[in-house]
């Protein structure tokens, strides 16, 4: 059974992707298609900030691309060797607060101790925060990308609690991506699911999908990685059959089989 897993591989040097090994556990064949493009901006912004540690009570990331944003600062030699010094040490003195395990990761990576990581949405880290952080503190500083929700920044104003935005990425369509759903619909057939990870992915996937699909559309499983996406897919009128527990390989892969076996059931009573 064929799994179509809308979202760029991990690393290549960190191994086989682990939702495409998890999955492989349940007996799906998953192939994952690159959706998103991110150019990275206001770089030397970020570092001007990050080079303040005494301007703010702590970090906010609810993206890994913001932290791939001060991975590329940090491989300048010079900003390298201050960030090692001296400022990391001084931000961690200070919360990085984060919303799910691959950003914790990244954080770890750069030297900092990620906080929130259990949250899985940006609702629940917001809530995390407002539990720990004092109103009219210091400014927390967000590098964040330019289709941001609105969520976190709402919850943290509307609590008293400063937030400083800082766009460090934008989002587009991967070039590659009509051609390589075009080919996997003719090569491999239309999978028994497909996963959206993201509010953009469903923006600029759907489309193809339907088209690709056609009366077939119905045979579908649609997943979400998570509420933010879910929420997106039933926005532009897709059903979705199974949300993610929290943002990982095992709680998606077990949604997806809970969703066939429903329908499984379904079909033969």
């Amino acid at each position: 059974m064929k799994v179509l897993l809308l979202k760029d591989p991990k690393d290549k040097d960190s191994g086989p992707d682990p939702y495409v090994k998890e999955l492989g556990l349940y007996g799906f064949e998953a192939t994952l298609i690159p959706v998103l493009s991110f150019e990275f901006v206001s770089l030397d912004s970020l570092f001007g900030k990050l080079s303040h540690p005494e301007c703010y009570g702590g970090l906010v990331f609810t993206s890994p691309r913001a932290l791939e944003a001060i991975k590329i600062c940090l491989k300048e030699n010079s900003k390298n060797e201050v960030w090692s010094k001296t400022l990391k040490q001084r931000w961690n003195s200070k919360p990085a607060y984060v919303v799910g395990k691959a950003t914790a990761s990244l954080v770890e990576e750069i030297g900092l101790t990620p906080q929130g990581e259990k949250s899985g949405n940006a609702e629940k880290l917001a809530e995390y925060i407002c539990s720990r952080e004092k109103p009219n503190s210091s400014a927390l500083l967000f590098p964040c990308g330019a289709l941001k929700r609105e969520v976190l920044p709402t919850v943290l104003r509307e609590k008293g609690i400063p937030l400083e935005s800082l766009t460090v990425y934008q989002t587009t369509q991967h070039a590659d991506l009509q051609e390589s759903l075009s080919s996997y619909f003719s090569q491999q057939g239309i999978p028994v699911s497909v996963v959206f990870f993201s509010p953009s992915g469903v923006k600029f996937c759907l489309q193809h999908i339907q088209k690709l699909s056609g009366d077939f559309i119905n045979h579908i499983k649609f997943a979400a990685i998570g509420p933010t996406t879910a929420e997106a897919m039933e926005g532009a009128g897709i059903p979705v059959s199974c949300t993610a527990q929290s943002p990982t390989p095992q709680d998606l892969a077990a949604g997806i089989q809970e969703a066939l076996h429903m329908q499984n059931c379904c079909l033969s009573k």
